[in-house]
């Protein structure tokens, strides 16, 4: 991979975003933010899963008596959290303001619907004066309508021109504690929009592809572009958005960083394709391994290999891995042979050493040693 592009440094809460700082995950809580239960209660399941920061919406309430509700609620979320909260701001700044007061620790606001310079002024003010950093979050389904105008369409160059006027301002107000992000659905023009916003500022960048679809989909179109863009040196903190359980984002993003090696935060299960030549089960073992070791969060390589063509290569490379014979497979733990196991067997002995290899990782500080650069 290309190295990473060493952005400015923001933190949010205790997250350090750029800078050198492992890329971060985020996600977005999809309850009601007036229900504060639960929302503590997915944020929770959040960073349960690995995620870092929650980011929460607070509504464009008519009503006075809901949004005073939401904002008690905000404040109520804030102090429970287990994670770092940042508001996620639309069409009326005075949102931004209240939510500062509630003790967020992270703002985003969109070029396309905050209002005028005077408003984004006086959210910078209050933000510097809380110490809180801002997201510039551009989409290229709500650019203004001069932008629009001026280009036709979305397009990268609109989006960060966008972008570009929103940080002018921020930074004539003497703010700098500034993140960015240009997102589109289309995963080409994401790529594109990134790229050119890299090359324009050196402000860390969230990265996401925006309304990526359904879990299946979404994962995939995700994976697409923000690995992309990482595998380029682009991005410091990046959220998988998924229409359904924000969790599952989380997961996506974490194997995104997995693939690329930025993170070694809990097992890395590989398996064969299998074919003709496989001699276990390497699907419903795989599939079951991944399914019971989702709790553990020390970093483990596993492999789950049908045959003796690349299986006793790739099992040795592993933490633990198995390659199947005929009737029979052959455990490797650390790189060498641990015995052969009959095929009912190999389920029971891999739960068996992965609890604990991932006992000996955690005591020996293996955790926080094997980040490459994701989550802890």
């Amino acid at each position: 991979m290309t190295v990473r592009k060493l952005t400015r440094r923001v933190t949010i809460g205790d997250v350090p975003i750029g800078g050198g700082a492992p890329v971060s995950v985020q996600s977005m809580t999809n309850t009601a933010t007036e229900d504060a239960a639960a929302t503590l209660e997915q944020i929770r399941c959040l960073a349960e899963a690995g995620c870092q920061i929650a980011r929460v919406a607070v509504p464009n309430l008519k009503k006075d008596h809901m949004l005073r509700r939401t904002l008690r609620a905000l404040s109520e979320i804030v102090a429970g959290s287990p994670l770092p909260v940042v508001a996620d701001i639309h069409f009326d700044h005075s949102l931004a303001l209240v939510a500062l007061e509630a003790g967020v620790q992270g703002l985003r606001i969109n070029p396309g619907n905050i209002g005028g310079e005077e408003r984004v002024r006086e959210v910078a003010a209050a933000a510097r004066r809380k110490g809180v950093p801002i997201r510039v979050g551009v989409n290229a389904g709500s650019l203004r309508r001069d932008i629009l105008e001026k280009h036709g369409h979305p397009t990268a160059e609109a989006m960060v021109e966008s972008a570009l006027e929103e940080i002018r301002v921020l930074e004539e107000s003497d703010f700098h504690d500034i993140k960015v992000s240009v997102k589109a659905s289309s995963v080409p023009l994401t790529i594109a929009a990134y790229r050119l916003l890299s090359e324009a500022v050196d402000y860390p960048l969230h990265v996401g592809v925006s309304e990526a679809g359904p879990q299946w989909t979404g994962t995939i179109r995700s994976a697409v572009g923000i690995g992309a863009l990482l595998a380029e040196g682009i991005g410091d903190t990046i959220r998988v958005s998924l229409a359904g359980d924000p969790v599952e984002e989380v997961r996506a993003g974490l194997a995104i960083l997995k693939a690329l090696e930025l993170s070694r935060r809990g097992p890395d299960i590989v398996a064969c394709p299998t074919c003709a030549r496989s001699r276990i089960d390497v699907a419903a073992i795989a599939t079951e391994l991944e399914r019971r070791l989702a709790h553990v969060k020390a970093p483990l390589r596993i492999a789950v290999m049908g045959c003796a063509v690349n299986g006793p290569g790739e099992a040795r490379e592993a933490d633990l891995g198995v390659a199947g014979g005929k009737e029979r497979a052959l455990l490797f733990r650390a790189g060498k042979p641990a015995g052969w196991y009959a095929k009912e067997e190999i389920m029971k002995v891999l739960m068996e050493e992965v609890e604990k290899m991932a006992s000996e990782r955690l005591e020996e500080g293996g955790l926080r040693e094997g980040r490459t650069g994701g989550q802890g």
